[in-house]
């Protein structure tokens, strides 16, 4: 499970990770998962033995702790674990929810040079004036405010120097240790450990191509340009790259500062309603929105308009995955208990589960609902109840819709931080009456029917050909079952290592034998009076038995 040759690159980084996780009380997982034993054959040993125990704390808080002493990559997927309320209890979310990533500024002079490479220039000439002091500073990022020589001000966020290697090794280790965790520890298949890692190494190289963000808020500027509400810091491309952007500052005030709000005479419930009203176009009917909507990248701006920054967390809704949120919620309406079921199999990708168990446990979750219409809906707490229903039955999420409901349940607190009476579900109905109509009118009722029966009579007028296809290849004998099992790959290379060493074994008493049977034969040559072949067998012996011993040490056999 631990490639040799990515394990002695990522060494270092992985016997200061290996230690991090046994100083916080997570050794056994560092041995189930084969990392000890991995770091045992590149040399380096961990004293597993001579770690004191741990302070009695809940797992759920040692996991934390031991994500920030890790560093920032870690930070980063605790943040990401945090959305996913699907699979981690209340408490672990809470936790996750701790993690921040605030960490020391990179001094000015350090990332100078790399700031006149991306330019083109030293940046005191791009710029009128930028600050040497950090406005803030991220695990990946840090922002300084500047002006250019026309006058405008902005702000110029600037890629960490090295950050991309470092990084790069913390998501190789992550992947091997996820697929480890989840093919030795079946305890902990439920979490979806290398799906996770995934979705988050797709996110993280995405935010670390600071121009990718720029891309991403254009999109959302181009789809709000004909609403004033909205506002979208404009990018000077003419200074935008891969490690560095730079976009219009924002002169506007932080939406958690509600003295600030109440000074300017800002209607804290028309903010509220512009806030929740944007993040819900984007996510219902553009399909593409803000995936990071915390109080510190939303301000609030005269005329109870709403500015939002940092577009590096993104969230996407396909066409269909917008559909399927509608059926479920026109499902949860008509006490269709197994258009529900349906929906929640289709979100789970069908693992193995307790289908009938489910249904009866979706009517009981639907008659909670009884009665309630769509203005009355607690959109928030109705998809809480969902991912809990889901966790019962050891189902999740995809990673987008996880985003979803985690964005709905920010968006839910923040508006209730403004207004008392914020209510989510009266500001989701009128768009998801408009996906519903959209969704259920005849025409798009006629269109998927036609779409589907297209389908099937490709299928039907395939299947002759596919079948004597099948029936040709089983009549040569080459119809073959195909089973992926990790274990059995695991044991395989097992048993090659064993035979090996066998082999080698039973060459090695060969050679011992036949120098001894040398020895004791007069004549031929001789080395320091003894017959040199058989003294030359046995030095060859001394050195195979010696490298024998070693693979047997390393591989863990001399325990």
């Amino acid at each position: 499970m631990w490639d040799g040759y990515h394990l002695t690159r990522d060494a270092a980084r992985a016997y200061e990770i290996a230690g991090i996780l046994v100083r916080h009380g997570w050794g056994d997982l560092v041995q189930r998962t084969g990392l000890a034993a991995a770091l045992r054959r590149a040399g380096r040993l961990l004293p597993l033995a001579h770690v004191a125990p741990p302070e009695p704390l809940p797992a759920a808080t040692r996991v934390r702790m031991a994500m920030e002493a890790l560093g920032p990559t870690f930070v980063k997927l605790g943040q990401i674990l945090a959305t996913r309320v699907d699979l981690f209890p209340p408490d672990w979310i809470a936790e996750f929810e701790r993690l921040q990533s605030h960490v020391p500024a990179v001094p000015y002079d350090a990332i100078r040079a790399q700031l006149t490479e991306d330019l083109g220039a030293p940046p005191d000439a791009v710029f009128l004036r930028i600050d040497p002091a950090p406005l803030a500073a991220a695990s990946i990022a840090q922002v300084h405010r500047a002006q250019l020589h026309d006058g405008t001000q902005v702000v110029v966020k600037v890629r960490r120097p090295g950050i991309r290697p470092v990084i790069e090794a913390d998501l190789r280790l992550m992947q091997r240790a996820a697929a480890a965790i989840h093919a030795h520890m079946p305890e902990l298949r439920a979490f979806h450990l290398p799906e996770v890692v995934e979705q988050f190494r797709q996110s993280l190289l995405r935010e670390l191509d600071l121009a990718a963000e720029c891309r991403h808020a254009e999109r959302i500027a181009a789809a709000f340009a004909g609403d004033a509400a909205l506002v979208v810091p404009a990018v000077r491309w003419d200074y935008t790259s891969e490690r560095v952007n730079v976009q219009d500052w924002i002169d506007g005030i932080p939406i958690a500062d509600i003295a600030a709000l109440e000074r300017a005479g800002i209607d804290r419930r028309a903010l509220a309603r512009a806030g929740a009203q944007a993040i819900l176009r984007m996510m219902l009917l553009d399909g593409f929105f803000h995936a990071d909507p915390h109080p510190g990248n939303v301000f609030a701006l005269s005329g109870n308009r709403i500015a939002l920054i940092d577009f590096g967390m993104v969230g996407r809704l396909s066409r269909r995955r917008r559909g399927e949120v509608i059926a479920l919620l026109h499902g949860l309406v008509e006490r269709d208990a197994t258009a529900v079921a349906e929906v929640l199999l289709d979100w789970a990708g069908r693992e193995a589960t307790d289908e009938r168990r489910l249904q009866d446990d979706v009517d009981a979750f639907i008659d909670r609902y009884h009665g309630v219409t769509l203005d009355r809906l607690d959109l928030a707490g109705m998809l809480l109840d969902t991912t809990v229903l889901l966790r019962q039955h050891r189902l999740a999420l995809p990673p987008d819709l996880a985003l979803m409901v985690k964005v709905c349940i920010t968006l839910e607190g923040l508006g209730r931080s403004l207004d008392g009476e914020f209510d989510m579900a009266g500001e989701a109905a009128p768009f998801l009456r408009h996906a519903m109509r959209a969704r259920y009118a005849p025409r798009a009722v006629a269109g998927r029917s036609l779409s589907a029966l297209a389908v099937a009579g490709d299928l039907l007028a395939d299947a002759p050909r596919t079948l004597r296809a099948l029936v040709r290849a089983a009549r040569a004998g080459k119809v073959r079952i195909h089973l992926d099992l990790e274990q059995l790959q695991a044991f395989g290379r097992q048993v090659d290592h064993s035979a090996n060493r066998l082999a080698m074994g039973l060459v090695l008493a060969a050679l011992i034998v036949g120098s001894s049977i040398t020895m004791t034969v007069a004549g031929g040559p001789t080395l320091w009076g003894l017959p040199t072949f058989g003294l030359l067998g046995f030095i060859g012996a001394v050195l195979a038995a010696t490298w024998l011993l070693v693979s047997i040490w390393r591989s863990g056999g001399g325990k």
